[in-house]
């Protein structure tokens, strides 16, 4: 198959045309195939309609619109914009579908963001190593910011994780068609997109759409209703309308991504103390109780799970104001964290190497700590003897001399050659690497099992010191002291 041929699948709403690759190994590309109509007009608010038949062939040939508008901004992943209305849409990679033999396993990828930006036509998010090893890949657009999940008067609550559903139901209706098994789909995701994989996990409504779950720095939100519902009224005072469906809807989509921004400006004071802003909220119909609830009470305990972090996941944050953090006094850095002095003295003389590093990677690896590694320790530990395996990410940036956020997502993906690399994994990151992360990552999709030992308290080392992949003891002992009474 050239690089030039194309190809045509027939899906539930009609036929699709895609490119066909040659490189690594023979495949196929779909681009922006919609699985909902666009959410505009009447149903900018509403919960995701489904997309209606079309005549004849649709090109799938280049990325669809995306819910991120304009430029995010300095970001380490590379996602562009893309301008369009029909933002509700999926990108499949598959091997060559003309080919097909058996079914194959599939991934459903969503992307990260903090729930406010992020896109799925990041060309690190290319299914092409997965296609290469036997894998169809999905990658998915979904509303993002306060009209994918802000909490409005009116309007179907959780719009956002309403599209992540109308995407994963058209998986099971069409994936087949690409040479996939609808009956063997792992979710993953990174960052907000890994806190959705964690949402979904626990969501009684959405377990018969996946068999799988693997989630890398998930930050997930579960945001209770009052505090969604202050936000809302403090945005609805920006814009200078009532706070209801009624309201928001004679305002432009860019005013309010204008508004949300402005209010986004003490997003990091707020994420230590409140956790993101914006995300899936305890609406008491989708999400009926936080995700480490539902999970401890046996939601998903069926189905794998691997998750995991980065050491230093805030560092790209906190390195940015090195110089006057310095002279701040460390006891007043720590004090929006609220640790009992006993814990913050066992968490400092836990983390020597850090805090003779400065002040700087000392909030760093706190704030990572509270906002992912807390967190894959109390998902663990609410599973119980649920199948699950916990990783690290050690390997260094270059550029940050740390293990930072979306520092893994290129290993993941197997794309070491592809544009936007250097700022963040240097010149030459090691392919071993990679073999060993995505080699996981394949190995889970396809079997169920990343290749270590299963359990809490086991995890998996990428990118330390004794090489790509050891298994080692709890790693994660010393964040104890930051998780909640419940859950140590």
């Amino acid at each position: 198959m050239s690089e030039r041929e194309t190809v045509e699948v027939t899906t539930t709403t009609g036929v699709v045309r895609g490119l066909g690759r040659a490189e690594p190994t023979r495949s196929a590309a779909f681009l922006g195939i919609p699985f909902a109509q666009a959410p505009i007009g009447a149903r900018r608010f509403a919960a995701p309609v489904p997309m209606e038949p079309w005549m004849g062939v649709r090109d799938a040939l280049r990325f669809g619109a995306t819910a991120q508008r304009g430029d995010p901004g300095a970001t380490l992943i590379p996602e562009p914009s893309v301008p369009g209305r029909s933002t509700l849409n999926v990108n499949v990679f598959t091997p060559d579908p003309s080919r097909r033999a058996q079914p194959l396993p599939v991934l459903v990828f969503f992307h990260g963001g903090g729930y406010v930006a992020g896109s799925p036509a990041s060309p690190w998010y290319d299914g092409r190593a997965f296609a290469r090893d036997g894998v169809v890949t999905v990658t998915l657009g979904y509303r993002l910011g306060f009209d994918g999940f802000g909490h409005i008067p009116g309007a179907p609550s959780n719009r956002g994780v309403r599209d992540w559903l109308a995407g994963l139901e058209w998986v099971r209706d069409n994936i087949a068609a690409f040479g996939g098994d609808p009956n063997r789909v792992t979710i993953a995701g990174q960052s907000a997109g890994g806190g959705a994989v964690l949402t979904l996990l626990g969501m009684e409504r959405a377990q018969h759409l996946f068999h799988g779950a693997y989630s890398l720095s998930g930050a997930l939100a579960d945001i209770a209703p009052d505090r969604a519902a202050r936000y809302t009224r403090r945005l609805a005072r920006r814009l200078r309308v009532p706070p209801t469906r009624a309201g928001f809807t004679t305002v432009p989509e860019e005013r309010v991504l204008a508004a949300q921004r402005r209010s986004g400006a003490a997003a990091l004071s707020e994420l230590v103390t409140a956790g993101l802003p914006l995300g899936p909220i305890l609406d008491g119909e989708l999400l009926v109780r936080p995700t480490i609830d539902s999970l401890a009470r046996g939601v998903g305990a069926d189905k794998p799970l691997v998750l995991g972090a980065a050491d230093d996941e805030f560092v790209v944050v906190t390195a940015r104001c090195a110089g006057p953090l310095a002279v701040v006094p460390l006891r007043l850095l720590l004090r929006p964290f609220r640790l009992p002095p006993t814990a913050r003295r066992a968490y400092l003389d836990a983390n020597p190497d850090v805090l003779a590093r400065g002040h700087a990677r000392v909030l760093g690896r706190l704030i990572g700590d509270r906002v992912f590694r807390r967190t894959v320790l109390a998902v663990a530990r609410a599973r119980g003897n649920a199948p699950t395996w916990i990783y690290r990410t050690a390997f260094r940036s270059p550029r940050f001399d740390a293990a930072v956020h979306c520092v893994d997502v290129p290993f993941f993906f197997d794309c070491l050659d592809g544009p936007s690399l250097t700022p963040l994994v240097g010149e030459h990151p090691p392919q071993d690497l990679a073999d060993a992360i995505h080699g996981a990552a394949v190995s889970f999709i396809r079997d169920g099992a990343p290749g270590w030992p299963v359990g809490p308290v086991m995890n998996a080392v990428f990118g330390g010191p004794d090489g790509p992949l050891v298994t080692e003891a709890d790693g994660y002992a010393v964040v104890s002291a930051l998780l909640p009474e419940a859950h140590r």
